[in-house]
């Protein structure tokens, strides 16, 4: 056995421009879709809010989900951002965790009109969808926002950088 210093799945040839997104850091979200059995979520961190007249919210989603199909079917969805504690609902719907009977079994949501929302979610906001495009290897998707809640501030938001969830340090 050998023993290496670097890690042994590292790219040998690694893409600045990865390097770069991974650096930058964001809020991690969850985007739910559906009623029933046809009901769809991916965590997503890549978002921004433009605001104006409309406000909107921008994502970068995965082409190739079963969330993008389902979005872009029903028209409408629920944005939650998620806390330190939803790390493993966030996972289950990344597909990067077990998930025993599906995604949805891992939180306690209610049905609304715009989608399953997370119960326990202290910001969410239901969203329409107003054009989606290429870009690159994803689907960047503008919704407007239809109605938005926001609790009390966060102490311990789930943030992403780097591959990683963290929160953080306490101020």
């Amino acid at each position: 056995m050998t023993i290496h210093t670097s890690h042994p799945f590292a790219d040998p040839d690694p893409d600045p421009a990865r390097r770069l997104r991974g650096r930058l850091g964001n809020t991690v979200t969850l985007w739910t879709t559906g009623q029933g059995p046809g009901r769809a979520g991916l965590t997503i961190s890549s978002t921004m809010i433009a605001l104006g007249e409309t406000p909107r919210v921008l994502a970068l989603l995965d082409p190739d989900s079963d969330f993008r199909d389902a979005f872009e079917d029903s028209g409408r969805a629920v944005v939650q951002l998620l806390r330190w504690e939803h790390r493993q609902l966030a996972e289950a719907f990344a597909g990067t965790a077990p998930a025993p009977g599906g995604a949805f079994r891992q939180g306690e949501f209610v049905d609304t009109e715009h989608g399953p929302r997370l119960v326990d979610a202290d910001a969410w906001a239901a969203v329409s969808l107003a054009d989606q495009r290429e870009v690159g290897w994803s689907v960047e998707v503008t919704a407007t926002l239809d109605d938005v809640a926001v609790g009390d501030e966060d102490d311990e938001p789930l943030l992403h950088r780097r591959g990683r969830f963290f929160t953080p340090p306490m101020a």
